[in-house]
């Protein structure tokens, strides 16, 4: 499909962009933003904000005492027939420890940009960012436009998801830049082959706390109740709940207990990472461990489960395979081949989706190894990735129109 006069305008001025982009990404990996230190993630929140006012768009700040505050820019469109936005919604905060950005900045090697949260997702935010400015310089979108970036995704969005699920239900429809990924068999981002998410899991994060009953482990041995016991029986009952043919997971990922090597333990806790494909899944899965947690494999101990946080399922739909299409089609006008995958990783696209709004995932630049200290950006998918995000808004206002 040929591109129209407005499209080209948009698609041109972010031709131009490149040094823009890779100006604003060091700007915001250089801001160190951890999702529990309220005051870097408002710092990178800032930065954010300060680039939306600079080109047009108005900002509003909605805060949260505990976390970082959500940023939320519109452009208004007073003339369309539907007032619903297109949603751009991203998170700029990070797993990585106070003081990392100091010990590894922001440094480009070759064709690929490295630091924390480059990929993950720091450059889906810049790409979010300069598409929302080039409609506010150039238009061409038939519907106001909303970017929205959260603070917590990386510890399951505690305090944005409220916020997200009332931006989605007034949406028309949802693009989340995480971060797309090369495709098997592809080296770099001139291989031209992006892989966006077709699907995620749901995943709930659990916390198991145990009580037993303290003793001298040698004078009194048989008057304790041990809580760790009485836990490591459970391991292996929570293990074995994953079935992998419904891609259905449980993890037990950490455990501690005890109060000295000579007592009988009077406490233990262990933290549970179930992962699901469909909602009906959820209630029967959290319903079966919380039985085995629950129900005591030592005489005289008690445990409960607490849920810590919690993603939903990205569940494909009929609009939402329609909008990759529009995505797809969008990138073959740069010459680029994309594919949809599912993964078992969650997203606050999860929350979107659930709300019935069409939701893309992984629309941001090229990238990979997140959460590691080799994450890394493919530099040169900065503006085929901005330019295709804009082709694909501009396209999917109009079908709703």
């Amino acid at each position: 499909m040929s591109l129209t006069p407005a499209e080209k305008k948009v698609v041109d001025w972010l031709a131009s962009r490149k040094e823009g982009m890779i100006a604003l990404l060091r700007e915001l990996v250089d801001t160190d933003s951890g999702s529990y230190d309220k005051a870097g993630v408002d710092r990178a929140g800032a930065v954010i904000a300060r680039f939306h006012e600079a080109n047009g768009l108005a900002v509003e700040i909605l805060p949260d005492s505990r976390y970082g505050d959500a940023v939320k820019a519109r452009l208004a469109n007073p003339a369309a027939n539907d007032q619903r936005p297109v949603l751009l919604l991203g998170h700029r905060d990070t797993v990585f420890p106070q003081g990392e950005p100091a010990r590894r900045p922001f440094t480009i090697k070759g064709a690929r940009a490295y630091g924390p949260g480059v990929a993950d997702m720091k450059g889906g935010l810049v790409i979010e960012a300069f598409v929302a400015a080039a409609f506010a310089e150039c238009g061409g979108l038939a519907a106001p436009l909303t970017m929205l970036t959260t603070s917590d995704e990386e510890i399951g969005s505690p305090s944005s998801r409220p916020v997200i699920e009332a931006a989605a239900r007034e949406s028309r429809c949802v693009f989340n830049a995480e971060p797309s990924r090369l495709p098997a068999g592809a080296s770099s981002a001139a291989d031209k082959r992006q892989s966006v998410t077709s699907g995620r899991k749901g995943g709930v994060f659990m916390r198991a706390d145990f009580t037993g009953k303290p003793a001298h482990s040698g004078a009194n041995y048989e008057k304790g109740a041990s809580a760790i016991v009485d836990l490591g029986h459970k391991i292996p009952k929570l293990q074995g709940l994953t079935d992998l043919e419904k891609g259905i997971t449980v993890n037990v990922g950490l455990i501690g207990g005890g109060q000295t090597v000579n007592t009988i333990a009077p406490s233990a806790w262990c933290e549970i990472d179930l992962r699901y494909v469909t909602a009906a899944q959820r209630d029967e899965m959290v319903g079966k461990i919380r039985a085995i947690v629950e129900t005591p494999e030592v005489a005289g101990t008690r445990a409960a489960l607490t849920i810590k946080g919690e993603f939903l399922p990205l569940e494909r739909s009929p609009e939402s395979a329609a909008l990759y299409d529009t995505y797809r089609e969008a990138a073959s006008s740069f010459g680029i081949d994309v594919v949809a995958e599912f993964t078992g990783g969650c997203a606050d696209s999860g929350f979107t989706a659930a709300q019935g709004t069409p939701t893309l995932c992984s629309v941001g630049p090229t990238g990979g190894m997140a959460h590691t200290p080799d994450e890394f950006l493919e530099v040169e998918s900065l503006v085929p990735a901005a330019q295709t995000l804009a082709l694909a808004v501009m396209r999917a206002a109009a079908k709703v129109e």
